[in-house]
């Protein structure tokens, strides 16, 4: 089974960039999107930030248990922070994530860190589109949202989940959730 622990942002901070992604005008996309094949956006039910991915053979309880005891000892407030800015690198389009000040900056990092990853090459991002091939201006597709900046936020729970790569895109299932407090508990979704 295929997992990953992500940050799921809230409600609000999805649906202030879902506003701004279907705002975009077409004729300004197809430009910027001129010479790739299969560009196609992401439904916002996916769009997360990969805090680790752990494989195809990951063993699922002992990532959840891991994420648990890691989690127990955090010492940082829940991290404060925002969608804001984009990028592309090959075949994927992201909108970036930035911290409130340098505390939560740390808090995401520790995050990173209770997930299994090293957070000195962790950079913080939501893919909001995909595509199969082709060349383009990257810096004319991160341009598309480039001067994004979304409503703050502060993280709730960190899950564990599960990808089934189907065609038409992959489906997720939330196996395990950590909330983001201090003296939290961690549960398992069945």
């Amino acid at each position: 089974m295929r997992l990953f622990t992500a940050l799921w942002p809230v409600p609000e901070a999805i649906e202030d960039l879902a506003a701004a992604v279907s705002g975009l005008e077409p004729e300004r996309v197809a430009e910027a999107t001129d010479g790739l094949r299969k560009f196609r956006f992401t439904p916002s039910e996916r769009w997360h930030l990969t805090l680790r991915f752990h494989g195809d053979d990951a063993d699922q309880r002992q990532i959840a248990g891991d994420l648990d005891r890691r989690l127990r000892h955090l010492r940082a407030d829940p991290p404060r922070l925002r969608l804001a800015g984009a990028g592309a690198f090959r075949g994927v389009l992201w909108v970036g994530v930035e911290p409130a000040a340098a505390a939560d900056g740390e808090a995401l990092r520790a995050l990173v860190r209770a997930a299994g990853g090293d957070p000195r090459g962790f950079q913080g991002h939501l893919t909001i589109a995909r595509w199969a091939g082709g060349h383009a201006d990257r810096e004319s597709l991160a341009g598309l949202l480039a001067g994004y900046a979304g409503p703050w936020w502060a993280a709730r729970e960190v899950s564990v989940v599960a990808s089934d790569l189907r065609e038409g895109g992959p489906r997720y299932a939330t196996v395990h959730r950590a909330p983001v407090t201090r003296g939290w508990s961690g549960r398992t979704v069945r």
